[in-house]
């Protein structure tokens, strides 16, 4: 075998070994996802009493930042136990890494199929008003709900 073709496998197996830890990662984090939320202790009471009637408003509405307020307790606690939340970072976004972004979109995308009139696309324009990130990152959240979305 050439040199340059054991360069190339080399570097094949490589990128699948790093892309296989990413994999774990995101299922490892898959699995521990808004565990917090059932800790009865703190936030479960606000979230059993809040889920359901966030499920009634639109997404970034008033009556949505009315029940956000009401949870506020829980919220921030949850914020800060949660890195896929952007609130969890001094610098928002910009404090998270892939995993968490990975996180953040999953998370966003099931939220609006709870949520009346749910669109992951109108919440990804709302949340770049509302957490400042790039049009760069706002196309990758864009272009990805779009996959998601096919057939």
């Amino acid at each position: 075998m050439s040199e340059g073709k054991q360069i190339i496998e080399k570097h094949i197996v490589r990128v699948q070994t790093i892309m296989l830890k990413f994999m774990r990662a995101i299922y490892n984090t898959s699995q521990r996802h808004d565990a917090s939320k059932l800790d009865e202790a703190t936030e479960l009471p606000f979230f059993e009493k809040y889920a359901p009637l966030l499920k009634t408003c639109d997404y970034g509405s008033e009556q949505y930042k009315k029940y956000l307020k009401e949870l506020e307790p829980a919220i921030e606690l949850h914020y800060r136990r949660n890195r896929h939340h952007p609130e969890h970072f001094e610098n928002g976004i910009s404090g998270m890494n892939l995993i968490d972004l990975v996180e953040m979109f999953s998370d966003w995308l099931a939220a609006t199929e709870q949520h009346k009139n749910g669109d992951i696309f109108k919440s990804i324009e709302i949340n770049q008003k509302r957490f400042g990130y790039s049009d760069e990152i706002k196309s990758v959240l864009t272009n990805t709900a779009k996959i998601f979305l096919q057939g």
